[in-house]
């Protein structure tokens, strides 16, 4: 059995040194009021209301950055497309290493003129031994926003690659890519087609 000694004065007093630089492991019991107010609902700060930023004379308004598109460009849906051509043929055909056999160009064309237009072209292409053929469908404008709904932006743009999929051409054409900045680049899209049997 051990006996307790006590402490010397100066051993206490070290040891009070040494106590004071210490944390407690076990904090403090909280009072009732405090454990209260701890777990009682915090009311929500209000948010800032922004206010207007100033506005000199004279000054110009920056403009507005968001754009109202209705789908994703063409391209980036095209790009996504898997591959069924030749990889190294649709590799030269992307970095504008192909020169296009034919070409059309749709511009200034309404939906209804363009359509016909395009059938015929792809179909007399193809029957004349073609495969690599450019479509050029320009980019569009952007004319004034003034209504609530917002107005697609470069309408053949978007609509001759869906044209391209559907029936009388979609037997024909093998794989439809966003053209070169050289041939054309988001306003023209390259069309290879398949051999005929």
């Amino acid at each position: 059995m051990s006996r307790k000694r006590k402490l010397s004065p100066e051993e206490r007093a070290l040891w009070d040194r040494v106590a004071a630089t210490t944390e407690n492991y076990r904090p403090k019991k909280a009072d009732r009021a405090e454990l209260e107010s701890f777990l009682a609902p915090k009311p929500k700060p209000k948010p800032k209301a922004e206010g207007l930023r100033s506005f000199e004379l004279g000054q110009h308004a920056k403009p507005s950055s968001s754009r109202h598109d209705l789908a994703p460009e063409p391209g980036e849906h095209l790009a996504r497309q898997p591959v069924t051509m030749d990889r190294k043929a649709h590799k030269a055909m992307t970095r504008g290493k192909l020169k296009p056999e034919g070409v059309l160009d749709l511009h200034g064309l309404t939906l209804a003129e363009a359509h016909p237009e395009l059938i015929r072209f792809i179909l007399n292409s193809q029957s004349h031994g073609k495969r690599l053929v450019l479509v050029i469908t320009g980019k569009g404008k952007r004319g004034d926003d003034d209504g609530p709904i917002p107005r697609r932006v470069g309408v053949l743009r978007h609509q001759v690659p869906h044209w391209l999929r559907m029936m009388p051409l979609a037997p024909a054409v093998m794989q439809i890519s966003e053209a070169h900045l050289k041939h054309g680049g988001a306003g023209a899209y390259y069309v290879y087609l398949r051999r005929m049997r």
